[in-house]
């Protein structure tokens, strides 16, 4: 846990931080209501005797009296996904419409963008993109499995993200107003799942911190640069550090027609940290939303919204 003194200044109850961080994470999984609905999939619990609980802020969550929601046949015919509490958020911030074209720009292995399209009742267009040709599989599987028909896989690097197959662009390619809006859960340092992967820290440096924050703020840039004028761009990532967080908001509000909106979060949380180490950041920074382990029992996260301005 060395590694989280860094953050000491920023949290509130830094000693109910580390206890949760420390503590197994609860087991959880999002109804899929392509195929079931919250009220078919209690009665298969209750059914099956599988403990459950409701999350109070979502409807259609529950945290599981089981290690192993893979293995219950509502997940194998598809009605549930094992998907961790808070990695929710995201698609549910998002908000995304029946009909509009969605860009998920490192989907795999699927939960969001499943879960994307079952908020846009599977209609309109999800583009599930991720570098990653081995995860890719993964996202099919899962899509097959929730019965998700409105998506397309793609594999490229999000920061060059060809837009050409999806709207007509300038030669360059480099701005086309092709998404409604677009998810960037962008591939971190993974920080906030330290009560699931125990091992997070075994090879945690604060250069892998640094590095990783440089491709984050490439997707970002280019998920705003792929959205139409007064769309939006949800930002999110499983780590504490401001480095991968606000400072990555702060360097793509300097380079594109963007600024952090407030957005609506309805888990206990955090204001996003205007400052940190001697580092300031822009003031609208403070609109994303920091969730800590010890505010709701859940993994740790970040999530911010961008409305573009062009």
């Amino acid at each position: 846990m060395e590694p989280l003194e860094r953050y000491r200044p920023l949290i509130d109850d830094f000693e109910a931080f580390i206890e949760a961080c420390e503590r197994p994470l609860p087991s959880a999984v999002r109804v899929n209501t392509i195929k079931a609905t919250p009220a078919q999939v209690e009665r298969a619990f209750d059914e099956a005797d599988i403990g459950y609980e409701s999350a109070d802020w979502a409807g259609g969550i529950y945290r599981l009296e089981t290690s192993s929601p893979g293995t219950l046949w509502p997940s194998v015919h598809g009605w549930i996904h094992g998907q961790e509490e808070v990695s929710s958020l995201p698609a549910m911030v998002l908000d995304p419409q029946p009909g509009e074209r969605v860009w998920d720009a490192a989907a795999a292995p699927g939960s969001k963008a499943t879960q994307l399209s079952a908020l846009m009742d599977d209609r309109g267009l999800v583009v599930a993109n991720d570098n990653n040709l081995g995860r890719l599989s993964a996202l099919r599987f899962n899509a097959e499995r929730l019965g998700v028909t409105n998506m397309a896989v793609t594999n490229q690097d999000a920061r060059n993200f060809s837009l050409k197959r999806f709207g007509e662009g300038g030669e360059d390619d480099r701005r086309v107003d092709v998404f409604d809006r677009a998810l960037v859960d962008a591939p971190c340092s993974c920080e906030g799942t330290i009560r699931k992967n125990p091992d997070t820290f075994d090879e945690w440096s604060l250069g892998h911190v640094e590095s990783v924050a440089g491709i984050q703020q490439g997707i970002l840039r280019r998920a705003v640069q792929a959205t139409k004028p007064g769309g939006r761009v949800v930002y999110s990532t499983c780590t504490f550090a401001p480095e991968e967080n606000e400072r990555v908001l702060d360097q793509v509000l300097e380079k594109e027609d963007c600024r952090v909106v407030e957005q609506e979060v309805p888990l206990e949380h955090a204001p996003g940290v205007t400052e940190f180490e001697d580092e300031e950041f822009d003031p609208s920074v403070e609109n994303a939303a920091r969730i800590y382990p010890h505010h709701n029992d859940t993994g740790g996260f970040f999530c911010a919204t961008l409305e573009v301005d062009r």
